[in-house]
């Protein structure tokens, strides 16, 4: 959602925002999809490889019939905080 001093980023997983470390990605812009791991980015995605990762992990979740079962969602909204299990860290949209 936002580029932060000191190679922090915030950034929205599932509906959650959450501030990482961009780091390893210097060169990760508002917009663009990157993959999350422990709180670092750690590598950015072509955005129609990240629609069908995100399309991916919704089949998972909406097969597992848990709660929020359905398309995850992406866009401008992510937190501190734990992910929900069944989303994990990827294909997270660095900035709108």
């Amino acid at each position: 959602m936002e580029k932060r001093p000191h190679d922090q980023a915030l950034v929205e997983l599932g509906g959650i925002r959450k501030p990482i470390s961009i780091a390893l990605v210097p060169e990760a812009n508002v917009g663009d999809y990157v993959i999350v791991h422990v709180g670092h980015a750690i590598g950015v995605l072509d955005p129609d490889e990240a629609q069908k990762t995100l399309a991916m992990f919704a089949e998972m979740q909406a097969a597992e019939g848990g709660p929020g079962a359905g398309p995850l969602q992406s866009g401008p909204t992510l937190s501190g905080g734990s992910e929900p299990p069944a989303v994990g860290s990827v294909g997270v949209e660095v900035l709108p």
